[in-house]
Protein backbone atom coordinates (compact mmCIF):
# COMPACT_ATOMS: atom_id res chain seq x y z
CA UNK A 1 0.00 0.00 0.00
CA UNK A 2 2.66 2.45 0.82
CA UNK A 3 4.60 1.95 -2.63
CA UNK A 4 0.65 2.80 -4.70
CA UNK A 5 0.44 5.79 -2.28
CA UNK A 6 4.15 6.81 -3.18
CA UNK A 7 3.50 6.23 -6.65
CA UNK A 8 -0.38 8.30 -6.89
CA UNK A 9 1.58 11.33 -5.59
CA UNK A 10 4.69 11.38 -7.86
CA UNK A 11 2.24 11.26 -10.74
CA UNK A 12 0.21 14.03 -9.18
CA UNK A 13 3.40 15.75 -8.44
CA UNK A 14 4.48 15.27 -12.04
CA UNK A 15 0.84 16.73 -13.16
CA UNK A 16 1.75 19.58 -11.25
CA UNK A 17 5.37 20.37 -12.79
CA UNK A 18 3.45 20.14 -16.03
CA UNK A 19 0.43 22.72 -15.15
CA UNK A 20 2.96 25.22 -13.65
CA UNK A 21 3.72 26.50 -17.04
CA UNK A 22 0.43 27.18 -18.42
CA UNK A 23 -1.16 29.94 -18.40
CA UNK A 24 -4.12 30.21 -16.34
CA UNK A 25 -7.54 31.01 -17.94
CA UNK A 26 -9.43 34.30 -17.32
CA UNK A 27 -12.05 34.54 -15.20
CA UNK A 28 -15.50 33.40 -16.36
CA UNK A 29 -19.26 32.92 -15.35
CA UNK A 30 -19.83 29.88 -17.03
CA UNK A 31 -21.48 26.82 -14.90
CA UNK A 32 -18.84 24.62 -15.98
CA UNK A 33 -15.20 25.98 -15.17
CA UNK A 34 -12.62 26.61 -17.91
CA UNK A 35 -10.75 22.83 -18.74
CA UNK A 36 -13.34 20.72 -17.22
CA UNK A 37 -15.93 18.20 -18.54
CA UNK A 38 -18.97 17.41 -16.74
CA UNK A 39 -19.71 13.70 -15.63
CA UNK A 40 -22.74 11.72 -14.61
CA UNK A 41 -20.91 9.33 -11.72
CA UNK A 42 -18.83 10.04 -9.14
CA UNK A 43 -15.14 9.21 -9.56
CA UNK A 44 -13.32 8.08 -6.71
CA UNK A 45 -10.19 9.76 -5.73
CA UNK A 46 -7.79 9.19 -3.08
CA UNK A 47 -4.31 8.60 -1.30
CA UNK A 48 -4.80 4.71 -1.87
CA UNK A 49 -6.18 4.73 1.68
CA UNK A 50 -10.08 4.20 2.57
CA UNK A 51 -10.42 4.17 6.26
CA UNK A 52 -13.54 2.26 7.28
CA UNK A 53 -14.52 4.20 10.59
CA UNK A 54 -17.71 3.16 11.85
CA UNK A 55 -20.17 5.59 12.89
CA UNK A 56 -19.74 4.66 16.82
CA UNK A 57 -15.86 5.18 17.01
CA UNK A 58 -16.19 8.25 14.48
CA UNK A 59 -15.55 11.44 16.37
CA UNK A 60 -14.94 15.03 15.03
CA UNK A 61 -12.66 17.06 17.09
CA UNK A 62 -13.17 20.89 16.95
CA UNK A 63 -10.04 23.07 18.38
CA UNK A 64 -7.60 25.30 18.06
CA UNK A 65 -8.18 29.30 18.25
CA UNK A 66 -11.63 28.68 19.79
CA UNK A 67 -13.47 29.52 23.31
CA UNK A 68 -15.62 26.33 23.56
CA UNK A 69 -13.40 22.78 21.93
CA UNK A 70 -15.21 20.16 21.31
CA UNK A 71 -14.94 16.71 20.32
CA UNK A 72 -18.10 15.69 18.92
CA UNK A 73 -19.63 11.98 18.63
CA UNK A 74 -22.43 10.71 16.12
CA UNK A 75 -25.21 11.25 17.77
CA UNK A 76 -23.85 14.92 18.91
CA UNK A 77 -23.24 15.83 15.42
CA UNK A 78 -26.31 14.28 14.18
CA UNK A 79 -28.04 16.63 16.74
CA UNK A 80 -26.61 19.65 15.40
CA UNK A 81 -28.77 21.76 13.03
CA UNK A 82 -28.93 19.78 9.61
CA UNK A 83 -29.31 21.48 6.09
CA UNK A 84 -29.79 19.94 3.22
CA UNK A 85 -27.60 21.92 0.35
CA UNK A 86 -27.64 21.26 -4.02
CA UNK A 87 -24.22 22.12 -5.92
CA UNK A 88 -21.58 21.30 -7.97
CA UNK A 89 -18.53 19.78 -7.14
CA UNK A 90 -15.03 20.20 -9.38
CA UNK A 91 -12.10 17.92 -9.30
CA UNK A 92 -8.65 19.40 -10.29
CA UNK A 93 -8.35 16.46 -12.76
CA UNK A 94 -11.02 18.37 -15.13
CA UNK A 95 -14.50 16.65 -14.44
CA UNK A 96 -16.99 18.34 -12.55
CA UNK A 97 -20.70 16.80 -11.68
CA UNK A 98 -23.47 19.07 -11.15
CA UNK A 99 -26.65 19.34 -8.85
CA UNK A 100 -25.18 17.38 -5.99
CA UNK A 101 -27.66 16.95 -3.31
CA UNK A 102 -26.06 16.62 0.37
CA UNK A 103 -27.17 16.69 4.01
CA UNK A 104 -24.96 17.94 6.86
CA UNK A 105 -23.50 20.71 8.57
CA UNK A 106 -23.24 23.98 7.69
CA UNK A 107 -19.55 25.10 9.19
CA UNK A 108 -21.14 28.20 10.47
CA UNK A 109 -22.87 25.80 12.83
CA UNK A 110 -20.10 24.58 14.17
CA UNK A 111 -18.43 28.23 14.78
CA UNK A 112 -21.52 29.47 16.76
CA UNK A 113 -20.69 25.99 19.10
CA UNK A 114 -17.23 26.55 19.23
CA UNK A 115 -17.00 30.28 18.83
CA UNK A 116 -13.94 30.97 17.35
CA UNK A 117 -11.71 33.72 18.98
CA UNK A 118 -10.79 37.09 16.78
CA UNK A 119 -7.53 35.82 16.20
CA UNK A 120 -8.71 32.91 14.13
CA UNK A 121 -8.32 33.75 10.22
CA UNK A 122 -7.68 30.18 8.84
CA UNK A 123 -9.05 26.73 9.45
CA UNK A 124 -6.75 23.19 8.77
CA UNK A 125 -9.18 20.42 8.15
CA UNK A 126 -7.46 16.84 8.51
CA UNK A 127 -8.66 12.99 7.77
CA UNK A 128 -8.40 10.13 9.16
CA UNK A 129 -5.90 9.13 6.42
CA UNK A 130 -3.80 12.02 7.62
CA UNK A 131 -4.74 13.87 5.10
CA UNK A 132 -4.70 17.69 5.60
CA UNK A 133 -6.10 20.70 3.40
CA UNK A 134 -7.27 24.87 4.49
CA UNK A 135 -8.82 27.27 3.78
CA UNK A 136 -9.59 31.21 4.77
CA UNK A 137 -11.89 31.67 7.55
CA UNK A 138 -14.58 33.75 6.20
CA UNK A 139 -14.51 31.42 3.29
CA UNK A 140 -15.40 28.62 5.23
CA UNK A 141 -17.80 29.99 7.15
CA UNK A 142 -19.82 31.52 3.85
CA UNK A 143 -19.09 28.10 1.59
CA UNK A 144 -18.18 24.91 3.67
CA UNK A 145 -20.53 21.78 4.40
CA UNK A 146 -19.55 19.00 6.81
CA UNK A 147 -21.71 16.35 4.86
CA UNK A 148 -22.74 12.37 5.55
CA UNK A 149 -25.34 12.08 2.49
CA UNK A 150 -25.25 12.38 -0.81
CA UNK A 151 -28.31 11.55 -3.11
CA UNK A 152 -30.69 10.92 0.14
CA UNK A 153 -28.16 8.06 0.75
CA UNK A 154 -25.50 7.76 3.61
CA UNK A 155 -22.08 8.83 2.64
CA UNK A 156 -20.17 5.66 1.04
CA UNK A 157 -16.56 5.15 2.34
CA UNK A 158 -14.85 5.45 -0.54
CA UNK A 159 -16.26 9.10 -1.02
CA UNK A 160 -15.27 10.00 2.28
CA UNK A 161 -18.06 8.38 4.48
CA UNK A 162 -19.43 8.57 7.23
CA UNK A 163 -18.47 12.75 7.06
CA UNK A 164 -16.39 14.60 4.72
CA UNK A 165 -16.08 18.23 3.89
CA UNK A 166 -17.87 19.87 0.73
CA UNK A 167 -16.63 23.38 -0.31
CA UNK A 168 -18.09 23.81 -3.64
CA UNK A 169 -16.55 26.91 -4.81
CA UNK A 170 -13.00 25.42 -4.75
CA UNK A 171 -11.19 22.32 -6.24
CA UNK A 172 -12.50 19.25 -4.64
CA UNK A 173 -9.36 18.29 -2.62
CA UNK A 174 -10.45 21.40 -0.48
CA UNK A 175 -12.80 18.95 1.13
CA UNK A 176 -11.62 16.49 3.42
CA UNK A 177 -12.48 12.96 2.91
CA UNK A 178 -12.96 10.52 6.57
CA UNK A 179 -12.60 13.79 8.37
CA UNK A 180 -11.65 14.00 11.99
CA UNK A 181 -10.00 17.57 12.60
CA UNK A 182 -11.04 21.01 12.44
CA UNK A 183 -8.20 23.17 13.32
CA UNK A 184 -8.83 26.99 13.87
CA UNK A 185 -5.15 28.86 13.48
CA UNK A 186 -4.34 32.83 13.93
CA UNK A 187 -2.49 32.53 10.06
CA UNK A 188 -2.58 29.82 6.67
CA UNK A 189 -1.18 26.33 6.94
CA UNK A 190 -0.58 24.81 3.67
CA UNK A 191 -1.96 21.17 3.47
CA UNK A 192 -0.65 18.08 2.04
CA UNK A 193 -1.32 19.02 -1.65
CA UNK A 194 -0.33 22.43 -1.21
CA UNK A 195 2.84 21.78 0.11
CA UNK A 196 3.43 19.65 -2.97
CA UNK A 197 2.75 22.20 -5.18
CA UNK A 198 -0.69 22.68 -5.66
CA UNK A 199 -2.89 25.90 -5.38
CA UNK A 200 -3.84 27.62 -2.41
CA UNK A 201 -6.36 29.35 -3.30
CA UNK A 202 -8.00 27.07 -5.92
CA UNK A 203 -10.70 28.59 -8.46
CA UNK A 204 -11.87 26.32 -10.59
CA UNK A 205 -13.11 29.34 -12.39
CA UNK A 206 -9.95 30.72 -13.45
CA UNK A 207 -8.14 27.57 -13.73
CA UNK A 208 -6.07 27.95 -10.05
CA UNK A 209 -4.53 24.63 -10.09
CA UNK A 210 -1.10 24.98 -8.98
CA UNK A 211 1.51 27.42 -7.37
Amino acid sequence: MDEINKKLIEGKQRLVELGKNKPKAAFTQNRLPPGQHEVKNWPVLDLGIQPDIPKDKWSLNVEGLVEKPVSLTWPDFIALPQVEKVNDFHCVTAWSRFDNHWKGVEFKALCALVKPTPEATHVLFTGYDDYTTNLPLDFCLDNALIVHEWEGQPLEREHGGPVRVVVSKVYAWKGAKWVKDVIFLPADHPGFWEVRGYSITADPWTEDRFS
